[in-house]
């Protein structure tokens, strides 16, 4: 990859690390996180721009709490504190960080005293997301202290000589008042960034990177009809056009229309070759009687791999290929711990899992990116926005939101009520303010209703509107009621083994996104 501005955001264990990265990337400025334990020589040797310091759970005089070395704030590179890291910056360099007795969570008013550069043009009264018990009550020497709220004495301070800054509060989370203008006051007006991280200019790159690794060899992509997989395909074929073959195996488990979505909007918008691979029978027959969800998802990961292998060796057999695509985002790097000392959150299941004498050479192109990034990529490369801007769905499909068996007969009923849900939430404009709208068959149950004057025994199905910004929590969607009106007038009038609409109300913790 090109040369870019690079902010490296060091993570000492707060949840919103990944936050931050993005809303810096969303001030077109490249960012990369890295722990806190890497040593300060190694993060100066990357050449950053500028460095930002995350929050964290600890308090910075606890023993065993992570330090920041002085010699990161002696390197000339600017620096931003953020909570934990505001208070550390502000420790290291001799200020006096205590508990208050006040802690302060959630939205909490600041008075600007002095706006210095940080926060220029900020109204002197504002709402922000603060999350501390201690506070700074002594900034160090030399910098000018800007803010204030009740349980943190100084909650903004600035340094310009040396380029430092900090404030106590989150501004990257979407509840803080101007927070990504505190952002870009420090990236562009206190470190001196000019913003050169573009979607132009990750396209023309990541195709030249790919021409440079493949050469003329034969490339190999699972679609699963996701976003990912969608964007990190058109990428490639943008780069080398026909050496790219795309498999696409149909289980039988997709939502209304999306396999048609990936055979003919998505063949006709890039021009990739395609396979198609029927295997709806061998998917449901796999399936037949099993009712736990974690054996379901077991069964459609091991008859995916098995489709995908046998479809592989075919392809391999005809062009011989040296490559395979996966659509890997950076949030899976760090979590699975490819990012330099990230923990091992969790493994991901791209395809994984095939046999030793069919091992080929990855192409990760979205493996920079986070999540809107992809999107904002798929439209540069011609993807129809129904394509970018899909939902995201689980890789078991409409196996785990049917609660019970898996038959051709529920996964019709249930095809038939998420259809009116997703069209009902479209003609309201509602699609990109939801996150995800899940429509789950209680198949083992059966409710009494009234339907035409005489007494039925149907299915209720539960719709699942959440909002969320990564998955990681979520909160359930208030849709407006003549919305969730519409949806469960048209489902128990429109199919007909459905007799009640149920709609789920928790949040995430304690409940997750799906069911099962």
């Amino acid at each position: 990859m090109a040369q870019h501005e690079l902010v490296l955001v060091v993570d000492f264990g707060a949840q919103y690390a990944q936050l931050i990265a993005r809303r810096v990337r969303e001030a077109k400025v490249y960012s990369e996180i890295v722990p806190h334990s890497m040593p300060v020589e190694e993060m100066l040797a990357r050449g950053p721009k500028a460095i930002i310091l995350s929050g964290g759970p600890q308090s910075v005089y606890a023993e065993g709490a992570p330090r920041v070395e002085s010699g990161l704030f002696e390197a000339g590179v600017p620096a931003f504190g953020i909570c934990y890291g505001f208070q550390a910056m502000a420790q290291t360099l001799g200020g006096e960080v205590r508990r208050t007795g006040l802690r302060e969570f959630g939205r909490t008013p600041v008075t600007v005293s002095s706006a210095g550069t940080l926060l220029a043009g900020i109204p002197e009264d504002l709402n922000v997301w603060m999350s501390h018990g201690d506070a700074v009550h002594a900034p160090p020497a030399g910098f000018a202290v800007l803010a204030a709220s009740g349980g943190a004495p100084v909650a903004a301070f600035e340094d310009l000589d040396r380029r430092l800054a900090g404030v106590q509060w989150h501004p990257e989370v979407l509840h803080s008042q101007a927070g990504q203008a505190v952002l870009e006051h420090f990236l562009y007006d206190i470190a001196g960034c000019s913003g050169d991280w573009t979607t132009t200019n990750v396209v023309d790159e990541q195709v030249e990177l790919i021409r440079q690794q493949v050469g003329d060899k034969q490339v190999l992509c699972a679609l699963s009809g996701g976003v990912d997989s969608a964007v990190a395909a058109a990428l490639v074929h943008k780069a080398i056009g026909d050496q790219l073959t795309c498999v696409y195996v149909d289980h039988g488990l997709q939502r209304s229309g999306e396999s048609e979505q990936i055979e003919k909007d998505f063949v006709a918008a890039t021009g990739i070759r395609l396979e198609v691979v029927d295997a709806e029978d061998q998917f449901l027959s796999a399936l037949a009687g099993v009712t736990d969800p974690e054996q379901k998802r077991k069964i459609v990961g091991r008859e995916f791999i098995r489709t995908f292998e046998a479809t592989a060796r075919k392809v391999d057999a005809e062009r011989h290929i040296e490559f395979l695509v996966q659509g890997t985002l950076y949030p899976d790097v760090v979590e699975s711990g490819g990012g330099a000392g990230a923990a091992n959150i969790k493994s991901h299941h791209n395809v994984g899992g095939l046999p030793d004498d069919l091992q080929f050479s990855l192409i990760e192109p979205l493996r920079t990116l986070f999540k809107d990034e992809v999107r904002e990529l798929g439209l540069a490369v011609g993807l129809p926005e129904t394509m970018v801007y899909r939902h995201p769905f689980p890789g078991p499909g409409l196996s785990i939101r049917i609660i019970g068996e898996v038959t051709k007969e529920r996964l019709d009923i249930l095809r038939a009520a998420d259809l009116i849900a997703r069209t009902e939430l479209t003609a309201a404009g509602l699609d990109r303010d939801i996150w995800q709208f899940p429509v789950v068959l209680l198949a083992d149950v059966h409710s009494v209703g009234v339907q035409g004057d005489g007494r039925t025994y149907g299915h209720p199905v539960v719709l699942r509107p959440v909002t969320s910004e990564d998955a990681m929590t979520a909160d359930w969607a208030r849709l407006p009621y003549d919305v969730l009106e519409r949806i469960s007038t048209r489902i128990t009038n429109e199919v007909d083994e459905i007799n009640r609409v149920t709609v789920d109300i928790t949040s995430k913790p304690p409940g997750t996104i799906e069911w099962e």
